[in-house]
């Protein structure tokens, strides 16, 4: 069976510090998974190391097959990344930078207005998008980016903290966005986010990192009656202290 993504005891260590210390996990295709953990747990280490934008120290992984080290630029074919503070053109409007990326994925005219159209409708900013990006807000600006990484339909979305700077209402629209995408478009999707309920409402399963492992991997489902927990929030608490009692 060919997995979206397989990682294979994966380690990158920057100088002294070994920020991912031999993790393995899969993807499957069409499935929604979340990284979850406190800050330098590793998550973003891992998703850039999927984008194909850092090397790993040593292991393995793999894109629908495809190494992301030997074949980067096949593994870029399929992939979109969104990362956690993603820039913008300040002098471009909105819709002026949604029309750049549509032609950096696609060749034909039809497709570029297919994209376009379907970015305007992600980031649901309507007549905004005609106006410069410098006027957005920062949470304007993620959705921008929102609908930047996800309108050019790729194979694997890698979402890192795909909310952050939103208000409730906005993420939740994205939230709801994330969701349909992926079962519309079979996409495939890896993100990380700080807020557990989001992970609990869209990811089907979850690992749970911490010092560049990972503590905890099953469906979310499962993990909640393993440790007798009502939601994600609770199972996280618990998972973490869990490991702190075992290195300590």
């Amino acid at each position: 069976m060919e997995f979206a993504v397989s990682v294979r005891d994966l380690v990158k260590r920057f100088g002294n510090i070994e920020a991912l210390k031999g993790i393995s996990f899969n993807v499957e295709k069409e499935e929604i998974f979340g990284l979850v953990g406190p800050n330098g747990a590793g998550k973003t280490t891992t998703l850039r190391i999927l984008a194909t934008l850092l090397l790993p120290t040593s292991g393995k992984a793999y894109v629908f097959g495809r190494d992301v080290v030997s074949e980067s630029s096949e593994v870029r074919r399929y992939i979109s990344y969104l990362p956690e503070e993603a820039g913008c053109y300040r002098n471009l409007t909105g819709i002026e930078f949604l029309r750049i990326v549509a032609k950096l994925y696609f060749s034909n005219k039809a497709d570029v207005e297919e994209a376009v159209e379907l970015g305007i409708k992600i980031s649901g900013l309507g007549e905004r998008l005609y106006d410069k990006i410098k006027t957005y807000s920062k949470g304007m600006k993620r959705r921008l980016q929102v609908a930047r990484a996800l309108m050019v339909r790729p194979k694997l979305a890698i979402l890192d903290e795909p909310t952050s700077g939103l208000d409730v209402l906005h993420a939740m629209t994205i939230r709801k966005t994330i969701a349909e995408f992926s079962k519309r478009y079979g996409t495939t999707i890896i993100m990380s986010s700080h807020i557990m309920s989001e992970v609990e409402r869209i990811c089907s399963r979850v690992a749970v990192m911490n010092k560049g492992k990972i503590i905890e991997m099953d469906y979310i489902d499962e993990l909640k009656q393993k440790y007798g927990v009502t939601d994600l929030e609770e199972l996280f608490v618990r998972v973490l202290k869990s490991d702190s009692a075992s290195i300590g």
